[in-house]
Formats: structure tokens, C-alpha cells, sequence
């Protein structure tokens, strides 16, 4: 029996992979680490890491976007509405729309946009 060989990608050598979502960032004391994983004129995916009272400003994106909580939790505003997201929970922020995200306590999310 012929083994199969590992699909690789030597541009994003995450491709393929099993990975675990709460490692892809590491907290940093008073920062905002990140890191993107597919970045396309179609969409991204960044993981992000807030430290305890770190956060966005508020903003606008031209597409709608996904944050799913994958450690902690976020108080996240759209249009002035404060919604309280948290582990294993997930918001989808719409084009268009002013929005921020603020670190209630230390949380990790990935943000998934999808252009078009």
C-alpha cells in the first residue's frame, strides 16, 4: 500500500494541518498580537490575541465579518449596541456598519471576512 503524502503549501505551510485554534496566537501583556492564516483578494481568516482591556477602535469594514471567541470573552459594539460574545459563541458584524471590539477579560477570536 503507497503511503499519501501530506498536502503542503509552501506558501502557508499551516495548510493541511491539524491545528489547535487557541494556539495559532499567544497572548501578549497590553497587546493586540495577531496572525493571518489566508489572506486572498476573496477573504482572510486572522487570529487575534487581547490582552484584558486592549481592543479595537470603532470602525467600518466594506464586508460583513465573522468573530468567533475561541478563549475568553469580548464586548463587542455594532452601531452602538453592546453585545457580550464568548468562548465557543461567535457574531457576524455587518458591511458597513460601525463596529469595536474591547477585551472584557483576555480573549482570543478568529475573524473570518469574505469579500464580495
Amino acid at each position: 500500500m503507497q503511503k499519501k503524502a501530506a498536502v503542503k503549501s509552501k506558501k502557508n505551510p499551516l495548510i493541511g494541518k491539524v491545528l489547535k485554534a487557541a494556539d495559532i496566537v499567544a497572548y501578549g501583556i497590553g497587546a493586540v498580537s495577531s496572525r493571518t492564516l489566508i489572506d486572498r483578494k476573496t477573504g482572510t481568516v486572522t487570529f487575534f490575541a487581547f490582552d484584558k482591556g486592549e481592543g479595537l477602535s470603532e470602525h467600518v469594514a466594506p464586508f460583513d465579518a465573522m468573530v468567533q471567541i475561541i478563549d475568553g470573552a469580548a464586548l463587542i459594539t455594532i452601531e452602538g449596541k453592546p453585545f457580550t460574545v464568548k468562548k465557543g459563541e461567535f457574531i457576524i458584524m455587518p458591511a458597513g456598519k460601525v463596529h469595536a471590539l474591547r477585551a472584557v477579560k483576555k480573549f482570543k477570536m478568529a475573524l473570518i471576512m469574505i469579500r464580495g
